[in-house]
Formats: C-alpha cells, structure tokens, sequence
C-alpha cells in the first residue's frame, strides 16, 4: 500500500511495541497522539517520538492535549504546571485584553515545552462557551462565559502555540458548551434553534475559522441533525464548513468516546464519509486500531490539501521568546495556578 490514511493512533505505553511498530507500518497514519500513560519524563519523550516518526518513515504529526489545569499530559516535576483556561481571565479581574496578554505568554511557553520533546501538535484551544447547568466536562477548560471572550482568548492561545511552531487544534467545533452530558461516557444533544446556537455556540469558532486545524464535538445539534453527532453527521459537518466557513483540517474526536456506537471500523467509515479529513483514536487498544484501519481511506483530495496547510504550521521554526521573562511575568500574576519553572533546581532536593 502507497500514501498515508486519514487516521491518527494512541500507544499503550512509555515505549513503542513491536506489536505497535509493525501496525504503524503498514497502517501509514497521519500521525500519532500522547496521554500521560505515553509520558516519563523528557528523555524519554523525545526518544519516543523520534521512534514513532521512524516507525513509518516521515515526520509525522505528534499530537497532545495541553490544555493547562486538568488536561495536562505533561507536567510537574518535569514541565512547569499551567493553569485552566478561566484562570486568565480570573487573574486580571475580567479584563480580557490583559488576559489575551497572559494567555499568548502561556501558550507560547506551553509551544517550547512540546517542541523540546519533539510534539508539535497541541489540541487547543478550547473554544467552547458554557451555560448555566451544563456539565461539567468543559468548565474550568473554558476561557470564560461569553462568546466575545472566549474567541479573543483563543486566538491568543492559538498565537502562542503558533509562535512557537506548535499547530493548535480548536476544539470542539461546532461547540460542547451547552452539552448536559459527557460526550466520554454518553451521547449528549443540543436542541436549540441554529439563529441561537449561531449567536453563542458557533460564535468563537465563526471568530477563528482561519485556524488550520479543529476537531469535532461527538453532540448531536437537533437543529441540524436529529439523530447523528457533528462528528459523524454530513449535515452539520457542512454548517461548519458553509455557515461557520471553517476550511481547516477537521478531525474526529476521540473515536472510542461512548457517544459513538457500532463497531470501530463504521465510526471510522462514516465519519470520513460525513466529512470529516482525520479520524482520532486515542486508548491504545491495538485490536480497535486494526479496525480503524479497516475504515480508515487514504488521505487525498481536498482532506490532503488542508493536512498539509496544517502540518506546515507544526514544523515551522519557533520565533525568538524570551521564556524566563515571560514565566516571570505570568508567575507575578497568577499567584500559584502556575509554576514558573519545572522541577527542582540544579542541587536542590526534590
């Protein structure tokens, strides 16, 4: 088999199996994607991604969610710790310019950390804008409760991770913040209007939709699609393209998320087939991935196109950042929601 499936792949562990090795081969993905269970230290980190690239011959995408707060693969006491999303904004008392500011810092040196270790993919930001009684599954990974805010702040984060010569990952089109479930464990719906979801949920992403890459929310929007989710639904996979004008890289969620259903190689199928470029599986089962595969296309066509237009934000050189200051200056305001540096210092004990 010749060219790359449209498919991006978990591992098990800290260390590529040959199990694992021998699948990539021959599966080709697009790239690869890192949990905690995946991370040691940066050694390590950089060893395994330099064997993953070699596994199927090119510089592939690395991908992690470093989000800061509760969805931080990589963290203390090897990187520094970052603060959720909302913080930010909570620091500078609302004020979301001087957030923006602090928001760019941060994912500037989030984009330096990854790229030391050979990632070069980050899923984020998170675009979402909660509601009142919604779950809790964005909450704090929000950056703040109205549309306007969310979108400024985003695109500091995206600027950061960019700078850097990190690709962001908007997530998750075309909004999860007014899901009444986690979409990890169940299938949430949305049944509000599209003029209303127009003016709130899709407002942050309509904002950014020159960003070059997003993933799905697995939520079904009523308004679009009665019964099948953003992410495996043609109809609202072409309000994000039409209505939204997101022309980026859109990949799937996580496809053994329990809001999908029916065996892996159909999630795959029909989420190519709705619109989606890139399928995601992310828990490392070699068995599920192997059906994947089964489902999984080449990547041609305008899906090609759009990967590569991403992949050239992910290896581009970083621009020149002074880190000390700018950890200094973030340190100086978000007063213990961030760790100015990672780990002890040289001598001192642990």
């Amino acid at each position: 088999m010749t060219g790359v499936s449209a498919a991006i792949y978990g591992l098990s562990g800290t260390t590529l199996s040959a199990g694992e090795r021998a699948f990539f081969r021959e599966a080709r993905p697009w790239g690869f994607i890192l949990f905690k269970r995946n991370v040691k230290d940066s050694k390590q980190l950089t060893v395994l991604a330099r064997e993953l690239r070699e596994a199927i011959g090119r510089d592939a995408p690395i991908l992690i969610d470093q989000e800061g707060g509760r969805v931080q693969r990589m963290g203390p006491p090897h990187w520094r710790k970052y603060p959720p999303a909302q913080a930010y904004l909570e620091a500078v008392g609302g004020n979301v310019e001087a957030a923006a500011r602090l928001v760019e810092l941060g994912h500037r040196l989030m984009a330096a950390d990854l790229k030391a270790v050979g990632v070069n993919v980050d899923c984020a930001p998170v675009l979402d804008t909660p509601v009142d009684g919604a779950h809790d599954i964005i909450g704090d990974r929000a950056f703040a409760r109205e549309p306007g805010a969310v979108a400024r702040l985003g695109k500091a984060a995206a600027q950061g991770l960019m700078a850097g010569g990190v690709l962001p990952v908007i997530k998750h089109i075309p909004g999860h913040g007014r899901a009444m479930s986690d979409s990890h464990h169940e299938l949430p719906e949305v049944k509000l209007d599209l003029v209303s979801l127009d003016a709130w949920d899709f407002a942050p992403f309509k904002a950014l939709n020159d960003l070059p890459a997003a993933m799905t929310a697995h939520v079904v929007f009523k308004a679009a699609d009665a019964e099948r989710p953003a992410t495996t639904s043609h109809d609202t996979l072409e309000i994000i393209r039409e209505r939204l004008g997101f022309d980026g890289l859109l990949m799937t969620d996580d496809l053994s998320m329990k809001a999908l259903k029916g065996p892996m190689q159909e999630r795959a199928r029909r989420a190519l087939t709705a619109g989606c470029d890139v399928v995601l599986h992310c828990n490392g089962d070699l068995h599920e991935m192997r059906a994947v595969a089964e489902g999984a296309a080449d990547l041609s066509g305008r899906s090609a196109e759009r990967a590569a237009a991403a992949l050239a934000c992910a290896t581009a050189e970083p621009e020149p950042f002074d880190a000390a200051a700018a950890a200094a200056e973030l340190a100086a305001v978000l007063k213990g929601r961030f760790e100015a540096r990672a780990g002890p210092a040289v001598g001192e004990a642990p």
